[in-house]
Parts: C-alpha cells; sequence; structure tokens
C-alpha cells in the first residue's frame, strides 16, 4: 500500500540514554536537526524512551526540541530491541515525523535497520552529511563509500520516514537555551513483558566503555611511526596532561599494540576535538575521515611528505620520542597549546 507522503511533517532525533543519562550524540543530532527543521520549515522533535526520564526530556528542550515525546515505563528501563522497537514504530505511526535521526551507536545500529524494516521505508548507514535539497525539500544523505574513498548522497523518494544514522562526533552540538520553550508529550507505552524476547539481566561496564573518545576535548594517537607499543605509555603521559584520552590508527590497532576501542578512523570512532595531536600518523584516507573536522590538529611525523600534514593546522617534522617529552616539559596548567606552540617555533604553520 503506497503512503500519503504529505501526511509526513516534522523532523524527529530518537533519542539514547544510559543509565539516565543522554549520550552526546544526541546533541550533535539537535543540532544537526534544528537546521534542517528551519531549511524544511518545521518543527523539530525527539523521542526518549526509559523509566523516570522526565529530565532528559525537558533537558532536551533546552538544547532546541520543540516537542519531546516521552515514553515512561519500568520495561523501558534498559535498552530492549523488542521493546524500544514496538514503542516507537506506534510513535513513528501515530505522529508521522518526515524525518529520522538516530546516533550511529551500537544501539542506534541495533534499532535502527529494525525500524526501517517494520516501516517499510529506507535508512542510510553511518551518515557524515545532511542536507536539505532546496527545490523538492528531500533530505540529502552523505555517506563514505569504497572504504572511504568517495561520498555518495542517498536520498529516499518514496518512503518516509526519511531515516538516517549519523557518526558521533561529525556534527555540530546544539546550544544550550534555558529560556527555549517545548512541549513535552506523554505517551501511551502499550508494551507487556511477553513483547520482549529478551531480558537483561546484569550490566557490565567494561574498560572499552570507559575510552569515550566522542566527548574528549584532546585527542592524542599514534600511529606505526611510535615503532612500538610502549610507545602510547608516552602519549599517555601527555593525554593526562592536557585532561585528554587516547586515540589510535587503525594501523597501531592491527599491530596489536592498542585496543580497537581506541581506533579513529572511517572503521573505528569518528571524533571531533577541540585539538588533535597525531603522533607517528601519516594519514591515510581512512583515518582522514575521522578526525579531519577536529577543530585544530597538530602533526608529528619524521616525513615531511605524509598527507597528514595537508589537514594539520600545526605540523612538526621530528621523531614523536623527541618531540613529546618536550611538549610534556613545557606545558603548565594556565598555558594554552598554540600559544605553547608559538612561543617555543616548534611549528610549521600551513
Amino acid at each position: 500500500m503506497n503512503k500519503d507522503l504529505t501526511a509526513y511533517k516534522n523532523v524527529w532525533v530518537i533519542a539514547e540514554q544510559r543509565h539516565g543519562i543522554l549520550m552526546p550524540v544526541v546533541i550533535e543530532l539537535l543540532g544537526e536537526g534544528r537546521k534542517l527543521a528551519d531549511e524544511i520549515g518545521c518543527e523539530l522533535g525527539a523521542i526518549v524512551l526509559g523509566d523516570d526520564v522526565k529530565g532528559l526530556a525537558e533537558e532536551m528542550v533546552r538544547f532546541g526540541a520543540d516537542k519531546v515525546y516521552l515514553a515512561d515505563h519500568p520495561l523501558l528501563k534498559n535498552f530492549t530491541t523488542d521493546g524500544y522497537t514496538k514503542v516507537i514504530i506506534d510513535a513513528i505511526n501515530e505522529f508521522k515525523p518526515e524525518v529520522c535521526l538516530i546516533g550511529a551507536t551500537h544501539i542506534g545500529r541495533d534499532l535502527a535497520p529494525r525500524l526501517a524494516s517494520k516501516l517499510d521505508t529506507g535508512l542510510t548507514a553511518d551518515c557524515t552529511k545532511l542536507s536539505i535539497d532546496p527545490e523538492d525539500k528531500k533530505l540529502m544523505q552523505t555517506r563514505p563509500a569504497f572504504g572511504g574513498n568517495l561520498m555518495a548522497t542517498i536520498v529516499c523518494p518514496d518512503n518516509r520516514p526519511q531515516m538516517s544514522t549519523v557518526r558521533p562526533g561529525v556534527m555540530d552540538k546544539a546550544h544550550e537555551d534555558p529560556n527555549h520553550k517545548g512541549e513535552i508529550i506523554n505517551l501511551k507505552v502499550d508494551l507487556a513483558e511477553d513483547d520482549i524476547r529478551t531480558k537483561v539481566m546484569d550490566i557490565v561496564q567494561t574498560k572499552k566503555d570507559l575510552v569515550s573518545l566522542t566527548d574528549a576535548e584532546f585527542i592524542i594517537s599514534g600511529g606505526l611511526g611510535i615503532k612500538e607499543a610502549k610507545g602510547f605509555e608516552l602519549l599517555k603521559q601527555l593525554a593526562d596532561r592536557l585532561e585528554g584520552v587516547i586515540g589510535a590508527s587503525r594501523a597501531a590497532v592491527d599491530a596489536g599494540w592498542i585496543d580497537h576501542s581506541h581506533q579513529v578512523g572511517q572503521t573505528g570512532t569518528t571524533v571531533k576535538p577541540k585539538v588533535y595531536i597525531a603522533c607517528g600518523i601519516s594519514g591515510a584516507i581512512q583515518h582522514l575521515a575521522g578526525m579531519q573536522t577536529s577543530d585544530i590538529i597538530i602533526a608529528i611525523n619524521t616525513n615531511e611528505s605524509a598527507p597528514i600534514f595537508d589537514v594539520a593546522d600545526y605540523g612538526i617534522v621530528g621523531d614523536v620520542y623527541d618531540v613529546v617529552p618536550k611538549l610534556i616539559d613545557l606545558l603548565n596548567d594556565d598555558a594554552k597549546l598554540t600559544d605553547l606552540f608559538e612561543k617555543n617555533r616548534v611549528f610549521i604553520e600551513k
């Protein structure tokens, strides 16, 4: 049966929360959703599921949502594919959003395909750019293709809603406005235990879960140029001074020097920190795709022709084991990293 596409309106963000805390990607989606909604000329909505999570609905209003659809129920305390799918499908069928945005997290990548299948609509995964066609107002969804060597723009002309998962760390975050007014709509949750085929017995947080590349303001990443796993111990000293975290190239991960949870790039995590320091990373296109939107990029490499210097704001031609200890010695609590580089004239600026 063909859908009446004119019945679908507004942009929705499907919000992910864990333990009563919104995931950072939700704030990014609200920022991007606001832009899309303004271009289309419609409202920005969001839907959040959980148990006793009204405070999260209020938080999303402050971050720009015009309407927040709240599904509050004990069976929604922990994510289950069956439970969340049923409740969200019921809400989409009732309110008919034109666009649905979901974070490309572990949960989002599980949930989004199930929703798209149930709704008989398309889904573009791992988007890095979203825009609106000025002529027909369709959503243009751009994602890397062929291993990151090409960018493909995809449209969904014949079905609704238009659905995208968006990589965390790619979009600009929405700004909080305590004066922004919005409406919270309490959904009637039609959900029973028999609707959920799996039961969450316990949640165990592993060390991998503690690596938060998408939240970090400073990321110090290592590649094959650090020569051995022990090189990350040196980078960790710099990261600790900056209150940052450790990242890595795929080559360093494949070498077994560090866990995959630290990997930045096309097949790892996409990041957008204030400062990204690439140590011994040549700059393969797959890695650049995951970090090139960082506010400031600093590259340290012995090869002055390395591609990483093409995207770097500051480049240091030198050995990581010579440069990083000097940076650690020079850093103090009040120093700004860029000021430090300028004062000591140790960089090559583009």
